[in-house]
């Protein structure tokens, strides 16, 4: 392990790929707020609705309905569920190990939410915390894509209010048992000496389809998106020379023990960016992609490679590097996949951010093996996922607990504050009541004015304006 000013472990696995077709054992897709008992989204999977399932536990819930839907969005964003109070979707497990779970929100503009005024809320999922005080935005859906995993036999999703002026929603929900080899149970160090413990909960926070095109989820099996990589790769006059893209149009060649279609599929190994020299000088530079990310977290950057540009055996050598630290030397994808080409093949890379600005800089480029008139370098696919950090949390340094006592609290108070003002009616009541008999004939008395409406009364005990569940 090379000495760096920042923790770079480069992770080897121990299981093997499986190539043979994904059936996850658990796999629930929820359309949440529809009276509809099936939803069909673009990529036709079929929801099932929440209302009349078993899986939603809440206390005080609602479903809601756009009138008015985008015709191009697909019909799991036209219903939502809206939470007042914290608020269960419980799921039974049958195989414990990592579950895929992407949350989908979409705030159509909201109507007849009761006494809320906005929506802030948490998301957290069997003692991990996904979301802290999130509030969706307007406009196009947003995707929160986790992988948690689940030693329970039963994974709760709870929503959680902010506070008791805000509104928790969620439009869909997905909870899929992830296939074996996308996220081993432990890895051992590059050097052989460590194994790392990688039980964790990862939120992605980009899945790059490197010099190709956006990859829908009907073309993942795993029904992922994969974005181009334009904005993220950083050019200059001289890397427009040596830098390339190519696509593959032949078959790619999965095999037992390098990458398996679950992993990556064929529309992002099929096409890539490579390095290459133009004449019998090798390129002294890097094909660099940059990524802001979010600081005090550690991070697993995945990268894919497929050599679909070389012509023969034994010709591509590179490096790869983060955050300008050298992370794997001479890269032989020949030795990798077993000699095979058009094998796909992915290494993973633990990145401490403790000492590195707010960016992961990933780069490829030429090692001292690399030969001219060949490929010097090459990247397939990219993905990088923030892990949790020592208080369970992937957003922010706060724990279930702490969120589950601050809910719990605020509702104790809002019982409090309703009792107080009941009895502090009651007494002004009975006072003017008594002052009203003793001075029946006389107006030398004034009305004792109440502060505390009728109104902020009801708003203690807050009520739907839509189905209760």
């Amino acid at each position: 392990m090379l000495a760096m000013s920042i923790r770079i472990t480069s992770l080897l696995l121990i299981s093997l790929a499986v190539v043979s077709a994904f059936s996850p054992a658990d796999h629930y897709l929820i359309d949440c707020g529809t009276t509809e008992p099936t939803v069909v989204d673009l990529d036709h999977r079929t929801f099932t609705q929440d209302g009349s399932s078993a899986v939603l536990s809440a206390t005080k819930s609602f479903g809601l309905k756009n009138s008015n839907p985008d015709p191009s969005l697909s019909p799991i964003y036209h219903t939502a569920r809206v939470f007042t109070k914290p608020s269960d979707y419980k799921f039974k497990i049958k195989e414990k190990g990592t579950h895929l779970v992407r949350i989908h929100f979409h705030r159509f503009g909201f109507k007849n939410i009761g006494g809320t005024c906005h929506d802030q809320f948490h998301v957290s999922a069997n003692g991990y915390v996904l979301l802290h005080n999130f509030a969706a935005p307007k406009g196009s859906p947003i995707i929160k894509d986790f992988l948690i995993w689940v030693d329970d036999d039963e994974l709760v999703i709870r929503f959680m209010p902010a506070d008791r002026s805000s509104f928790a929603f969620v439009n869909a929900i997905e909870v899929i048992s992830a296939p074996k080899d996308l996220i081993p149970d432990e890895y051992v160090s590059s050097d052989q000496n460590d194994r790392i413990n990688i039980r964790h909960a990862y939120e992605t926070m980009y899945r790059i389809n490197v010099g190709g095109v956006k990859v829908t989820p009907f073309n993942d099996s795993l029904w992922r998106n994969w974005v181009p990589d334009d904005k993220f790769l950083k050019l200059s006059d001289a890397s427009l020379k040596s830098y390339s893209k190519i696509h593959f149009d032949g078959r790619i060649q999965y095999h037992l023990g390098g990458a398996s279609r679950e992993v990556g599929p064929d529309n992002m190994y099929n096409s890539a960016r490579m390095i290459s020299s133009l004449n019998d000088s090798i390129p002294k530079l890097n094909m660099t992609w940059v990524f802001p990310v979010e600081k005090r977290f550690s991070y697993l950057v995945r990268l894919h490679f497929c050599d679909i540009a070389s012509i023969s055996l034994g010709m591509i050598y590179f490096n790869v590097y983060l955050n300008g630290n050298l992370a794997y030397e001479n890269v032989d994808l020949s030795t990798l996949t077993n000699y095979v080409l058009a094998s796909p093949f992915y290494a993973d890379f633990v990145v401490d951010p403790e000492k590195f600005s707010d960016a992961i800089r990933v780069e490829i480029g030429p090692s001292n093996l690399s030969r001219s008139h060949a490929v010097d370098g090459i990247l397939n696919g990219l993905e990088i996922f923030k892990m949790d950090n020592s208080w369970r949390s992937l957003n922010g340094e706060v724990c279930v607990d702490q969120l589950e006592s601050k809910n719990r609290s605020n509702g104790q108070m809002s019982r409090l504050l309703s009792l107080t003002g009941a009895v502090c009616l009651l007494a002004i009541a009975f006072l003017v009541m008594r002052r009203k008999t003793e001075v029946k004939d006389s107006f030398g008395w004034s009305r004792v004015p109440v502060d505390v409406s009728e109104i902020d009364l009801k708003s203690s005990f807050p009520k739907s304006n839509g189905v209760e569940v």
